[in-house]
């Protein structure tokens, strides 16, 4: 009967191996192991023992998403257009409900979503990565967002369902139960259309830092930066 790390090992999961048994596996064993390789076999020097074991360490810690960010965007800079993709996964769907909450349209913000990641492969050479890919991100949408507006100044439509645009997929976000009996529903559903609606007649200039702050839970500094605003 195979052990438990052995079968933690067949499945491709050493880390469940590690976690079973650190008197084993222990990361400062496994560092003197990698210390040891880089000597020779000789018995590593406390620095290096060290240095291994921080650098097994980071390797284990999981990346936080401006981590991830930094690094999809220096590979998508690099020529490596599949990151381009694990920024999409993460980013898509948040930037889509930001430009819906805007432009009040889900058609526009579809088209806009897919523009904004469109800019970010073509200015990818000029991402800064001293700054947060967040910020970025948010401040190519924010101005697709000013000139979709500019158009519509100019364009101007009138729709006979203009009130109703949007709703579906926002009231999707807000329902906090789904099995809440119908009168509790209907008052969700009614506060939340309230709120829609008091959000869309706000003058984009408004508008804009309410939803970067309120949904997408941004800081002051982040929204200043987006909307070029101290």
């Amino acid at each position: 009967m195979r052990s438990r790390n052995a079968r933690a090992f067949s499945r491709g999961q050493p880390h469940d191996a590690v976690r079973a048994r650190p008197e084993i596996f222990g990361v400062g064993r496994t560092a003197e192991f990698i210390a040891r390789g880089r000597n020779g076999g000789a018995p590593p020097q406390p620095g290096e023992q060290s240095a291994a074991a921080s650098a097994l360490t980071r390797a284990m810690t999981p990346l936080s998403t401006d981590e991830q960010d930094a690094r999809d965007m220096a590979r998508l800079a690099g020529g490596h257009d599949a990151a381009l993709n694990e920024l999409m996964e993460r980013h898509s769907q948040k930037v889509f409900y930001y430009l819906l909450r805007s432009l009040q349209n889900e058609d526009d913000a579809a088209d806009l979503a897919q523009e904004t990641f469109v800019r970010v492969y073509q200015n990818r050479a000029r991402f800064d990565s001293g700054q947060k890919f967040t910020t970025w991100l948010y401040a190519i949408a924010s101005n697709l967002v000013r000139d979709r507006f500019r158009w519509r100044s100019r364009h101007p439509q009138v729709s006979l369902d203009v009130e109703n645009q949007g709703t579906e997929v926002a009231l999707k976000e807000t329902l906090a139960d789904r099995r809440a009996a119908p009168d509790q529903a209907l008052q969700v559903n009614e506060r939340a259309e309230a709120v829609r609606q008091a959000v869309a007649r706000l003058p984009p200039e408004l508008r804009e830092p309410l939803i970067l702050a309120v949904y997408q839970g941004l800081s002051q500094a982040e929204i200043g930066k987006i909307l070029k605003c101290s």
